[in-house]
């Protein structure tokens, strides 16, 4: 049984609207396939794509979604089993361990995000994903990253053990902390975004002004901010925030009325939209792409911009997860 990594109701906005399977394909540039894969959750779709999918069926964002308000309870019962299955798999696994017993071990030997995952045969974004525990590994793949690591595959298993019963790993997991958390709340309540299963909705704060050449001058600290009902993805992400979009640097594509929501726990991948601080308090709203040496960069337009993201940069980039428009 294939894996639900993106649950989500496609196919019944595709349905309501009247347009075929062929013609989302065509309308994305993937195959039928890919389309009958990403409609049953077993495949995803970067922000762009979304973004294409609700202009072609006439919905919000919010709409692609499975969430308790407008998704059937199958489906939502579906996607929890899924999520629970996954939590289980990272505790049983030690996925988060794993994680950051690679990254100190790469450290510690001063190589790169992008020199281990080309000589571990792998794109930048699938071996981020491995470090920050968001993805199961296979023995091929690990007897891969052991290699890339100069290390014996039975010999990193030893070293990861040593390290995780010295409580050498404790700071990184708590830095990178990647556990799935459950979308589905229980019916007549809300999850805050503390974790705190309340009678009121969740509110979120938006931050975010003009900034020089294009950025987006954002103040944590502004207690004056304004607050949104939080998005129902966002409702146990502590960390997420939102973003009014004051800058014309990624085109015309959204309105000037549109927030964007950020959530820096979650990996950013090629496709993405994200927020690039370049200081504590300003950042360019990027297009994240890949060139051919599997090196992260941004794309940003008026004018045309390609913004280099070295490896050590991506802990700068915060995923936009969401957008109301």
């Amino acid at each position: 049984m294939e894996e639900i990594i993106f649950p989500n109701q496609i196919r019944l906005q595709r349905k309501r609207k009247g347009v075929s399977m062929q013609a989302l394909a065509d309308h994305l540039g993937v195959s039928l396939s890919a389309i009958s894969k990403i409609e049953k959750g077993y495949r995803r779709l970067n922000q762009e794509q979304l973004i294409s999918v609700a202009e072609l069926t006439d919905c919000s964002l919010q709409d692609l979604y499975v969430n308790e308000q407008n998704s059937k309870e199958e489906v939502v019962q579906a996607w929890r089993r899924e999520q629970e299955r996954r939590n289980r798999i990272n505790v049983d696994a030690g996925l988060k361990i794993l994680g950051a017993a690679l990254r100190r071990l790469r450290t510690d030997r001063d190589l790169t995000l992008i020199e281990v995952a080309e000589n571990a045969d792998m794109t930048l974004s699938v071996y981020h994903r491995i470090e920050m525990g968001q993805r199961e590994v296979s023995d091929k793949e690990f007897k891969n990253i052991a290699k890339a690591l100069s290390l014996d595959p039975e010999v990193l298993k030893k070293e990861v053990q040593n390290l995780n019963d010295a409580g050498a790993l404790n700071e990184i997991m708590e830095k990178t902390d990647a556990k799935y958390k459950s979308l589905a709340t229980p019916k007549g309540s809300h999850v805050s975004m503390y974790g705190v299963y309340t009678g009121e909705m969740p509110m979120i704060k938006v931050y975010g002004v003009a900034g020089k050449d294009g950025n987006i001058f954002i103040d944590f600290d502004d207690e004056e901010a304004k607050e949104v009902v939080c998005p129902f993805q966002l409702m146990n992400k502590r960390d997420a925030y939102g973003i009014n979009l004051c800058t014309r640097r990624l085109g015309s594509l959204l309105p000037n009325r549109a927030i964007l929501f950020a959530d820096p726990q979650d990996v950013v991948s090629v496709g993405d939209i994200a927020l690039y601080y370049t200081s504590d308090n300003e950042a360019m709203l990027l297009s994240i792409r890949e060139d051919d040496h599997g090196q992260f960069y941004g794309l940003r337009f008026n004018p045309d911009e390609k913004v280099k993201i070295s490896s050590e940069d991506l802990t700068k980039l915060h995923k936009i997860v969401s957008i109301n428009l």
